[in-house]
């Protein structure tokens, strides 16, 4: 199966481990030097409509990626991911 990086959008990420649904994958972060993937990110849910900004984005380091599915990715965070509050 190959996917476009413009796909990912549409993938919901989703833990192995318990279940929890993170939300769509909203940007990917690249090493340019190797041209590989390090990490996929899901963009923190918007409050109160947005007018209140966004909560932190979680980032999944690649090596939590277990598996790509048509419209789900599969991590297995274990303490991996990481919170980051962005420039939304």
């Amino acid at each position: 199966m190959t996917c476009r990086i413009a796909e990912l959008q549409y993938k919901e990420v989703i833990d192995v481990a318990d279940g929890t649904r993170y939300g769509f994958v909203g940007d990917i972060e690249l090493d340019p030097e190797r041209g590989a993937i390090v990490s996929i990110v899901v963009k923190g849910q918007p409050r109160l409509f947005g007018l209140l900004g966004r909560d932190e984005d979680i980032v999944f380091p690649w090596s939590a990626v277990k598996r790509f599915g048509e419209d789900i990715i599969l991590v297995d965070s274990g303490g991996e991911a990481r919170r980051e509050l962005r420039g939304h």
